[in-house]
């Protein structure tokens, strides 16, 4: 299955952009929307202005209309792209590195975002749409202006903002479908949330069980049942995660982060890492 990453689309976009980490669309129709399924390897953020977008989510049809915020997370599998003839909306795709970084070590919003992925479709009021389109304007302009010195920083700090505010969405949205979530749900969630604050020195999928009072079979089937991934698929994406945003935003040496994240030795480490990532923590760092 092909992928999409920021790093591929912007092969084939002209547009605003920053590094490997951030695209912005002015138009929701520049987005390369697939008609067959693609994963994506990126967030991707939209806002629908006007008309109406259909399009599927892991199998599942939505349709976005004026003011309603599309989110489609890292993992998820989108096809079937329809527009209005008068749909208007404007987008953000942001690497998965980049938006660890901007989340990172605020759990509440990791799991706002995560209850996105089985939401994803956040109706908003005018007054709401009104501030991303506002953020939308202040990001676009920041990222044009190449010769800022901390130009990565502060639209970080603009994007951490916005996200704030989505999340405030969220938020109330996931508190009115509280009653509404299922048991499988709601072991997600749970296990999730326990991955993020352990995954550096915990990787054993039966202690997570024994955490939440559940056999580690009966936790890996209801993970693999909401989220198409296995608990040590769950455990490997943070913890590469996490290895990935230190090799290129610290000084720290390898032997460092493997000791930071609790492996063995540097070997087991580096040979963990080209195992999931296709390359060395080195070569990583240099790319």
């Amino acid at each position: 299955m092909i992928e999409v990453s920021v790093e591929s689309v912007k092969k084939i976009y002209n547009g605003s952009y920053i590094d490997n980490d951030l695209i912005i669309f002015d138009e929701f129709a520049d987005v390369p929307l697939p008609n067959e399924p693609r994963r994506m390897r990126c967030l991707l953020l939209a806002l629908c202005i006007n008309g109406t977008a259909e399009y599927t989510v892991d199998t599942v049809k939505y349709t976005a209309k004026a003011n309603d915020t599309m989110i489609i997370s890292e993992g998820q599998v989108t096809d079937n792209y329809m527009l209005s003839p008068n749909c208007r909306g404007i987008a953000l795709m942001i690497s998965t590195e980049f938006f660890s970084e901007i989340i990172k070590g605020i759990h509440e919003l990791s799991a706002l975002f995560l209850f996105a992925k089985s939401h994803p479709i956040c109706p908003m009021e005018p007054a709401e749409a009104e501030t991303i389109m506002h953020y939308f304007t202040m990001l676009k302009d920041k990222v044009g202006q190449k010769e800022h010195h901390f130009l990565k920083e502060t639209v970080q700090s603009l994007l951490t903002t916005m996200i704030y505010d989505l999340s405030n969405t969220i938020y109330h949205i996931q508190t009115f479908n509280d009653t509404k979530l299922t048991r499988a749900d709601a072991i997600f969630t749970e296990f999730i949330k326990l991955v993020e604050q352990n995954f550096r020195t915990e990787r054993r999928v039966w202690w997570y069980g024994k955490q939440m009072c559940i056999t580690p079979k009966y936790l890996s089937e209801t993970i693999k049942q909401v989220s198409h991934r296995t608990p040590n698929e769950w455990i490997d994406k943070y913890v590469t995660l996490e290895i990935r945003v230190q090799l290129k935003n610290t000084s720290k040496s390898i032997k460092e982060i493997s000791q930071d994240i609790h492996f063995p030795n540097q070997s087991f480490f580096g040979k963990y890492f080209k195992e999931h990532v296709g390359m060395s923590p080195s070569e990583y760092r240099r790319s």
